[in-house]
């Protein structure tokens, strides 16, 4: 009797585990494009900053350099 109750336990909490790894992997799939979103938003900044200030890389970078222009 008990060697079958430790049986039930092991599979349930091999299954739960498996099913985390399954959650973690498709949440970790999911963020991938933000990741590389994030890349190329540090390299543009550290690129467009050489010679502005930091926030004005950042509106360029994010496409809104033209509405903030100093005429």
């Amino acid at each position: 009797m008990e060697n079958k109750n430790i049986n039930i336990i092991i599979t349930l909490l091999s299954l739960f585990i498996s099913a985390l790894i399954i959650v973690f992997s498709l949440i970790a799939i999911n963020l991938r494009p933000m990741k590389l979103w994030a890349d190329y938003q540090n390299i543009c900044i550290e690129e467009e900053s050489i010679n502005k200030t930091i926030p004005w890389a950042v509106r360029k970078c994010n496409g809104r350099s033209k509405v903030y222009q100093v005429k």
